[in-house]
């Protein structure tokens, strides 16, 4: 009788190298050969350099800022596997971009993140790694696995040690409630929840506040920094409700894209922190610092690999 033994291949894709690199080193693998450049006329080119046949194989690509250069470089690699001859594909996408999408605000909009889903069904790949996605509706647009995992508890460990005592974790807005309470079921702390109104793509208008803020040091928690304009907003209400100017935000996402350097150097903020699912766009500043994913992306991918269970790395708050 014959025994198989179906190898693991890690190829990382053109959105974020460094972050690619890091898993490999704790998985103690190295990344599968790959080019990814372009023809003359400006057309992606892709190309897997090693053999992939009968792999198990994870792509290491999030869909960051150029968001439709990244996802299509993707699938591109997706086709290339599974021409290749790979046995099984599973994207790895620490920021999945277009996940705000997932339903129509007004009419005559595409749901943009079915959309994106369904693409990437369609190239091949067979299950989906994501980090902190923006909303829990993702999870019934794709057809195939997501396993959502969560960053909270390497963000925690990078700002617990210099958190006042008098802290209260803030949720930006209402969908940052169920991150907001499992920050301070984690530390022990209160809640406050920011009213907001998407006015724009970059500007918001915040209502009200609900919970004690007053002579507390703001913890704000979200899933993403993109423009700075939610962070903005909610901070100008917490300190006209009497929250102390010592402002703490942690989010997995730091897009930073806009006028976010602006925005963020206006603000009363002790530090940032965000993870290395994606190359910020802007420099972070003394106060701003990184927590690195990379062991919870190699995690995920061992379990996967060996067929054990996620459990504990998973969102389901």
């Amino acid at each position: 009788m014959y025994s198989f033994h179906v190898e693991l291949s890690l190829i990382s894709g053109s959105a974020n190298r460094p972050l690619a690199d890091a898993v490999a080193k704790v998985l103690g693998v190295s990344l599968a050969a790959s080019l990814i450049g372009r023809y003359p006329d400006g057309e992606l080119r892709v190309e897997i350099q090693d053999s992939v046949r009968g792999h198990d194989v994870f792509l290491i690509q999030p869909t960051s800022p150029p968001a439709e250069e990244h996802l299509m470089v993707l699938l591109l690699l997706a086709d290339a596997c599974r021409r290749a001859g790979a046995a099984r594909l599973t994207a790895v996408i620490p920021y999945f971009g277009y996940a705000r999408q997932d339903r129509r605000a007004v009419g005559r909009q595409p749901v943009a993140a079915r959309l994106v889903a369904d693409l990437i069904e369609c190239a091949g790949i067979e299950r989906v790694v994501a980090v902190d996605m923006h909303g829990r509706a993702m999870e019934g647009i794709f057809s195939v696995p997501l396993e959502h995992l969560s960053a909270v508890p390497q963000l925690v460990a990078a700002v617990k040690s210099s958190l006042p005592e008098d802290s209260v974790v803030v949720a930006s807005d209402l969908g940052a409630t169920k991150l907001a309470e499992r920050w301070a079921r984690i530390l022990d702390l209160p809640t406050a929840l920011v009213h907001k109104q998407r006015v724009s793509g970059e500007q918001v208008t915040v209502r009200d506040i609900t919970g004690d803020v007053r002579d507390r040091s703001p913890l704000l928690v979200d899933d993403m920094i993109s423009t700075g304009g939610t962070l903005a907003a909610a901070a100008k209400i917490l300190i006209r409700a009497g929250a102390k100017p010592h402002i703490t935000v942690a989010a997995t996402h730091g897009l930073l894209v806009g006028d976010a350097a602006t925005r963020l150097a206006a603000l009363p903020l002790s530090q940032l922190v965000v993870t290395d699912s994606v190359i910020p766009q802007l420099a972070l500043s003394a106060n701003q610092s990184t927590a690195t994913i990379a062991p919870l992306l190699a995690e995920a991918i061992r379990r996967l690999y060996e067929g054990h269970s996620l459990g504990d790395l998973l969102s389901l708050g």
